[in-house]
């Protein structure tokens, strides 16, 4: 790899990877402007994290962008530089550079070589600065050295590294400059005593050119199985999951009375509860102009989110996790549940996601679980679905001492908000799951 200074600098730099970065980056699963065209890139920071390992922030421009997302995402990348790529990191190619400082160069996904992620872990472990980059730890929880790196398969909207199957390191690609709730909740949870939620051990920030959360490392439940599995099992093996769903909703009104007591309860009144419905009026016409399908339910929808507003003049509002489903929970082999991945929707803008929310947001978004759990199996089984719905919020009364249930108007605002964005996803993504979101909307829309 060249040596010499100028090499690191963005400007430098560009020429060398804008042409692989615009074949390369838009194939990631984890890439967020699927469908647009990418117009250019920009080099927000680069650091030589590792001799031959450049830690990069990317800007990518595109066509067609929201206007609320500004100039183009921003996206972290670990890229190695070698002049050959040994055949076992053959997958993690990026390109061969034919311009620029690294003309002559291979170009390749760092996190895929276990070298480097064995590195990465030992620079966890010590607390400090490189550069741009802020290294921070929980001296409570010790992590040893030299435990062994694996990449996870599922790659989704970040990568995730497991060392030695006791910790997990969650890079964050797509970045949003703020404060991160995935770092922010569950250190809050774990300094307010609540199990439910893997404590932080480390952490890398950024601070240049504003502050950013870049990655958490976790403990690793490695004997565990996640919610959507577990379900999926019990829906193949035609058995209930009552049960299950029972101690799952405990386990979210623990989370909750957590968060409630260690951050502060807001009141929503009727101001407040006219722009949360207006927010979701807004989201409802942008899907129905994207996906065509929504179109006529779009009357039904709209008394979903009008109803809100014609009940009760006044809601307790906290921090919430804000993207609850079965997949962001976990059951240990000790059969209790832990609550995962406080990140929120990425889509939405991270001052959204870090605003007080009625909890009921959380619920609404489990009982959509359930039901998209039920549809993957046929024939379709709705009465599975109901009993978990049932049995999930009746957990949550019993823990929470309010049951969701009593606030219908807001869970069905909420349950159609989930249903709209679910649409346009899966649009956008999964054409094929696309009739899962279309029947709730059907059943939404006429309640």
């Amino acid at each position: 790899m060249p040596k010499a200074a100028p090499t690191l600098t963005p400007v430098a730099l560009l020429p060398s990877l804008a042409p692989l970065l615009h074949e390369w980056l838009p194939r990631q699963r984890w890439f967020a402007g699927k469908g647009r065209p990418v117009t250019g890139f920009s080099l927000v920071s680069v650091t030589e994290l590792l001799p031959g390992t450049l830690h990069l922030l990317v800007r990518a421009e595109q066509n067609g962008a929201a206007p609320e997302a500004g100039p183009g995402d921003v996206y972290q990348l670990l890229l190695g530089v070698r002049k050959v790529l040994p055949p076992p990191l053959a997958p993690a190619l990026v390109g061969h550079a034919t311009d620029g400082p690294l003309m002559g160069q291979t170009v390749y996904d760092a996190l895929q070589d276990p070298q480097v992620a064995a590195l990465l872990l030992e620079r966890l472990r010590t607390p400090g600065r490189l550069g741009p980059l802020r290294f921070g730890c929980d001296a409570d929880i010790p992590v040893p050295g030299g435990l062994a790196p694996r990449l996870l398969a599922a790659e989704q909207s970040n990568s995730s590294l497991v060392y030695g199957d006791t910790f997990i390191l969650k890079v964050f690609r797509r970045i949003h400059f703020g404060v991160n709730p995935d770092l922010e909740l569950p250190l809050v949870l774990a300094r307010h005593g609540c199990a439910r939620v893997p404590a932080p051990a480390a952490w890398i920030r950024t601070d240049r050119p504003q502050d950013a959360t870049l990655a958490v490392l976790q403990p690793y439940l490695r004997d565990s199985e996640d919610g959507w599995q577990l379900a999926l099992r019990a829906l193949a093996d035609r058995r209930g999951f009552t049960r299950e769903a029972h101690a799952l909703g405990r386990a979210t009104a623990e989370v909750h009375t957590a968060l409630a007591d260690a951050l502060p309860v807001v009141t929503l009144g009727r101001a407040q509860t006219e722009l949360l419905a207006a927010a979701m009026h807004e989201r409802l016409e942008a899907a129905a102009q994207a996906v065509p399908t929504l179109l006529p339910y779009v009357p039904g929808l709209r008394a979903a989110f009008d109803a809100v507003t014609r009940v009760a003049a006044s809601r307790p509002a906290q921090r919430v996790h804000g993207d609850l489903h079965l997949g962001q929970t976990l059951r240990t082999g000790g059969g209790d549940w832990a609550v995962i991945d406080f990140e929120g929707e990425p889509a939405r803008p991270l001052a959204e996601r870090r605003r007080p929310q009625p909890p009921v947001r959380d619920v609404a978004g489990m009982l959509r679980s359930f039901d998209y759990a039920a549809r993957t199996q046929l024939p379709w089984r709705p009465e599975w679905a109901e009993s978990c719905r049932d049995a999930y919020c009746s957990g949550y009364a019993e823990a929470a001492g309010t049951d969701p249930r009593d606030e219908p108007e807001l869970l069905r605002a909420y349950e159609t908000d989930k249903a709209v964005y679910e649409v346009l996803y899966e649009a956008r993504h999964r054409p094929d799951w696309l009739a899962v979101p279309m029947a709730a909307v059907r059943r939404l829309a006429q309640d």
